[in-house]
């Protein structure tokens, strides 16, 4: 077939199949539009995520901003330090009914004493304690308050025979013992020391372990947290406070401050210190 009748073919099929060409450029136009409209969607969402998070971005920093400045204020501003424990300008009253005392029951100066059996600070200070008994005589008496400390688990068993050596009237010397022989307080060594002491060995073995001999111990721990003496040993002179094992001078200070106050005199070997 010549050249020009295959033309004449071809126009004469194109002829007779006007839409053919049409539909074909209907098609492609179609899925560039739809092409474009996905590009401009697409386009849109970021810039609408581009926008949040440039807002997200300005709150943020301005909410640092604000952090930064109210740090700022916080720091420089002069608050009063928070009281830790009990405060040491206030009188306390302190319940030293019934407590192992030492000392006339009308001294003028009353030192409650809330201590540790097998705390060492509290053994340290005996021979303070033994001094202010000396030179102060019959004007100070000293009281004794359980504090044993939740760690030390020794400490229980030891302040319950405590109670009961003073169930039989031997409270101080059963606390030197202890105190004398602070690493040996187990359930064996407790007994050799009421031996010693020649103790009601059966009435003691009942008082060491009767619950209702440790409601003194419970009251006086509880009494403790109330007046913010968690440590030991701490002491109360007239309901003054004086924390830790400190030396003659502290407790002197702090008598002879009551006395002064109370208007009686002050020993010479107290005011030499």
């Amino acid at each position: 077939m010549s050249e020009r009748r295959k033309e004449a073919k071809r126009e004469e099929s194109a002829a007779s199949n006007p839409g053919s060409k049409t539909g074909g450029d209907s098609l492609r136009t179609g899925l560039l539009i739809g092409v474009v409209a996905l590009l401009m969607i697409s386009f849109s969402n970021w810039r609408e995520i581009s926008r949040i998070q440039t807002s997200l971005d300005t709150q943020l920093s301005q909410i640092q901003k604000q952090m930064g400045e109210i740090s700022t204020k916080v720091n420089t501003v002069s608050a009063p330090p928070a009281q830790r424990g009990a405060d040491p300008n206030k009188v306390y009253k302190v319940n030293t009914a019934g407590s192992p005392a030492k000392g006339p029951a009308d001294a003028p100066i009353v030192i409650a004493e809330f201590s540790d059996f097998q705390c060492p600070f509290c053994s340290r200070v005996g021979p303070t304690l033994k001094k202010v008994q000396e030179v102060y005589g019959d004007q100070v008496r000293i009281s004794w308050k359980h504090n044993p400390l939740d760690f030390h688990k020794d400490a229980p068993l030891a302040h319950m025979a405590s109670v009961a050596a003073d169930n039989q009237g031997k409270f101080w010397e059963y606390h030197d013992l202890l105190f004398a022989n602070q690493k040996a307080i187990k359930q064996d060594n407790l007994k050799e020391y009421a031996k010693q002491l020649n103790l009601d060995m059966a009435k003691f073995d009942k008082d060491l372990l009767d619950l209702e001999n440790n409601k003194k111990i419970e009251a006086d721990k509880a009494e403790a947290r109330s007046l913010g003496a968690s440590g030991t040993p701490s002491f109360f002179i007239n309901g003054r406070l004086l924390k830790g094992a400190k030396p003659f001078e502290a407790f002197a200070d702090v008598i002879n401050a009551e006395l002064v106050r109370l208007k009686l005199p002050v020993p010479t070997e107290a005011k030499a210190n």
